[in-house]
């Protein structure tokens, strides 16, 4: 199966991958040159310390928030979670922040009605996975969620509308959600220990995993769509 529909397809994919990843490496270098206090981890971890259990909830309520109204990309704070509390620590909170705004999602479609998913999301996106969304099952959403740059936040509001279960919906979101947040904040923790390069491998690695699910959202809900109901389970 092409990658890519088209050469230029392929070129503005390309495009894409080079502007994210020399934005991350500028990004860098300036708070490097110009704010070290960020990039001095230990001196930062102390400073939010002194907020208490504040420092991450707020992370938690941003990565929640951004499932819901989606101004920032999920990937986004999850770097930042894992610059600033480390592995394992940045995938708790990244991944309880997503579950969070997922339920809420999810709950404000069941208790308001498409009417009120109409007005959320763009009507492009709900004439595209509407129809998928209400027809495929759960193992069909897994496949959908694990692969990044899909409209998996358009999603869990879509999902509110269907006969799922809220208990079900959440195990497939936190189990097919947790590989890219994994690679993501592994990917900040990197950076805040100096592994400049290691770090950014992993970030291109996200990066490139999102422009294919991107351009390829609807070959991808297609072979869902169509391999799903063959499957034994």
């Amino acid at each position: 199966m092409k990658v890519f529909a088209s050469a230029s397809d392929r070129r503005r994919g390309i495009l894409a991958v080079l502007a994210v990843a020399a934005a991350f490496v500028a990004l860098y270098l300036f708070v490097r040159e110009y704010a070290g206090f960020l990039t001095d981890t230990e001196a930062l971890r102390l400073w939010l310390r002194q907020f208490g259990v504040l420092a991450p909830l707020v992370f938690i309520a941003i990565q929640a928030l951004q499932v819901v109204v989606a101004p920032i990309p999920g990937q986004v704070v999850a770097l930042v979670a894992g610059y600033l509390f480390g592995p394992l620590a940045g995938t708790v909170y990244s991944v309880t922040g997503v579950l969070i705004g997922s339920a809420v999602a999810f709950s404000l479609s069941k208790r308001y009605g498409r009417s009120f998913v109409e007005d959320v999301l763009h009507e492009d996106v709900v004439e595209r996975f509407d129809g998928f969304v209400d027809t495929v099952g759960l193992p069909g959403l897994f496949a959908f969620v694990i692969i990044p740059g899909l409209p998996d936040d358009a999603i869990c509001f879509l999902s509110g509308l269907t006969k799922w279960k809220l208990p079900a919906f959440m195990g497939v979101i936190a189990v097919g959600r947790l590989p890219a947040y994994v690679l993501t904040v592994y990917a900040g923790g990197e950076l805040a220990s100096g592994r400049f390069l290691s770090g950014i491998a992993l970030i291109l690695v996200v990066i490139l995993a999102s422009v294919v699910g991107y351009y390829k959202q609807e070959a991808i809900r297609d072979v869902i769509a169509r391999v799903e109901p063959r499957l034994p389970f």
